[in-house]
């Protein structure tokens, strides 16, 4: 089967260049790996900024429906130490310029915005190559393949079309997540939510931390952080929690009663990042966007913003360049030159939440924003 536009992953940049590319009439498929579109949680808040995801959903014409979703004064911040003490306690702004919102309603929201069988689910990638003359072949676990013209890696942090273009691979930051989920109607969610106060709770101190927010529903959502290698988290699912609960030990009771899950395993997510340096030269017919692209820790606040700006970019050069390859490298050009810098931001505040000078360097982090 011979496809067009061939986009591998249903991330929000991956719908966001679908979307573009499909109001303008240009043929695209994206493939998912995922079974279908709620097979797994789709994480917490984001804080959608104006000049990057906002700006997409503008050229999609779906920034009033978006306006729908967000969730005033989710914007707060609370920072405390070991001890509970607050050391920032700055209240939600309802005309916040980088407002709140769910991940799973803003990816709804993209996915709505597309035809039906734009998307297709349970099509995880086995392979990619190049078959000469700017075209590649994706092959699927299923047994099947396509074969398209131009393909475009949105497949997140472990990519297999960025193989395609660079030889980069992520590398572990020191620093992972473990992920705790506390449903609505746990006897225990209306404490941490008057802990947690109107927006995000974070508690460092040097090499690791507890960030926690309440849902729309209610429900808690906490990251417990630490410095360890992944193998030490990662030995066992089971006990996971327990083990990570123990670095917390002599931390102040309120915060220690966040260390708490539901029926549900928790979720590792150790923290992994590309060079913030990366750019590959211009390989006929495939390009990346996203994590794919330029994979940093969530710090900056940009991963999911910048993402989407990739997508919405990526669709306006395609769509004012008659030649797809100039095309192509007008797009690398601006997403090297805008994602760079940000990279090096995110390394910088991932050493300012878990570093020496934690919590102080977190306070000194949000005041000078």
């Amino acid at each position: 089967m011979l496809e067009d536009v061939t986009i591998i992953g249903a991330g929000l940049g991956g719908l966001v260049l679908a979307g573009a590319l499909h109001r303008r009439g240009i043929g695209v498929v994206v493939h998912e790996g995922e079974r279908f579109p709620d097979a797994r949680g789709q994480g917490g808040l984001l804080d959608l900024h104006a000049n990057s995801g906002q700006q997409a959903l503008h050229t999609l014409e779906l920034h009033d429906a978006f306006l729908k979703l967000v969730r005033p004064g989710e914007d707060a911040k609370r920072v405390v130490d070991r001890h509970g003490t607050v050391l920032l306690d700055r209240p939600g702004n309802a005309d916040c310029a980088c407002p709140e919102v769910d991940r799973g309603d803003l990816r709804r929201l993209l996915l709505d915005a597309l035809r039906p069988g734009i998307v297709r689910w349970d099509r995880k990638v086995a392979s990619v190559q190049n078959v000469g003359d700017g075209r590649h072949m994706v092959a699927f676990t299923d047994g099947s393949t396509v074969e398209t013209t131009l393909l475009i890696g949105a497949d997140g942090a472990w990519s297999r079309v960025r193989t395609l273009v660079t030889d980069a691979r992520p590398a572990y930051t020191g620093t992972c997540f473990l992920e705790l989920h506390l449903d609505a109607n746990d006897p225990r969610a209306a404490a941490a939510a008057a802990v947690i106060g109107a927006g995000t709770l974070i508690a460092v101190a040097p090499g690791q931390g507890i960030l926690t927010h309440h849902n729309a529903d209610g429900s808690i959502h906490t990251y417990l952080a630490a410095n360890r290698p992944v193998e030490w988290l990662a030995a066992d699912l089971s006990t996971a929690t327990v083990r990570m609960a123990t670095l917390f030990d002599g931390w102040a009771q309120s915060l220690r009663a966040l260390i708490a899950g539901g029926e549900e395993l928790p979720v590792i997510r150790p923290i992994y990042a590309l060079p913030p340096s990366l750019a590959w030269p211009r390989v006929p017919g495939v390009t990346l966007l996203g994590d794919a692209a330029h994979l940093m820790s969530p710090f900056a606040g940009e991963g999911a913003n910048l993402a989407m700006l990739d997508g919405a970019e990526l669709a306006r050069a395609l769509i004012d360049h008659h030649d797809r390859e100039d095309a192509l490298a007008a797009y690398e050009h601006q997403l090297f030159a805008r994602s760079q810098p940000i990279a090096r931001i995110s390394a910088g505040n991932l050493s300012s939440f878990f570093g020496p000078d934690a919590p102080a360097s977190v306070v000194d982090l949000f005041e000078t924003r």
